[in-house]
């Protein structure tokens, strides 16, 4: 099988979070799915909690319609300076410095990929930020056969939360063998 290119602006990201020492990016398989929730909207308003170095940006970006925009956060400065210089040359990005909670001002969202703040620390506030029909997708979870979820023997709470929330459609996605993540759809 080919290996599929990776579009020129995530591996600019890559390179920067090697450079950076940052080693908390997305994933490939994850990023084909951001490349495609931001395609499903070409008109929409698209969020990213936990900018890190760009790649999840990256790859949200590579499937971005002309009249979608884009806002990311991130709380590191230095990261979030040099992330921005990735996408200087397009007036549809902004990447903001700060908390998580920066992005309500930008909400409701019809794509929300939550990788940083908020995921944990407020998931109902990360619901509330969603406009009906919009997708929410929260990855770095470890896969479980059982129901409810169970991580390190106790049941999810976080993951159960996200799968079972009366507002949401959502399933759990397998990314690799050994991770997963949650996919949700806002109910109209």
């Amino acid at each position: 099988m080919a290996e599929r290119a990776v579009p020129e602006r995530v591996a600019a990201a890559e390179r920067l979070a090697s450079v950076m020492g940052f080693k908390k990016s997305c994933i490939p398989e994850v990023g084909r799915l951001l490349a495609l929730a931001s395609a499903a909207k070409p008109q929409g308003t698209i969020a990213e909690s936990g900018t890190g170095s760009g790649v999840g940006t990256a790859w949200l970006h590579s499937g971005l319609g002309v009249g979608a925009r884009l806002v990311t956060v991130e709380r590191d400065e230095e990261l979030a300076r040099r992330a921005a210089g990735v996408f200087a040359d397009d007036e549809r990005v902004s990447v903001l410095t700060g908390d998580w909670r920066l992005l309500e001002q930008h909400a409701p969202f019809d794509v929300f990929f939550c990788d940083g703040g908020g995921k944990r620390d407020d998931p109902q506030g990360v619901v509330d930020q969603l406009a009906p029909g919009g997708l929410l997708i929260l990855d770095d979870f470890t896969p479980s056969l059982h129901w409810p979820p169970r991580f390190e023997g106790a049941v999810d709470e976080l993951r159960h939360f996200y799968l079972t929330h009366p507002d949401l459609d959502a399933a759990e996605v397998l990314t690799t063998p050994a991770s997963s993540m949650v996919m949700a759809a806002r109910r109209l």
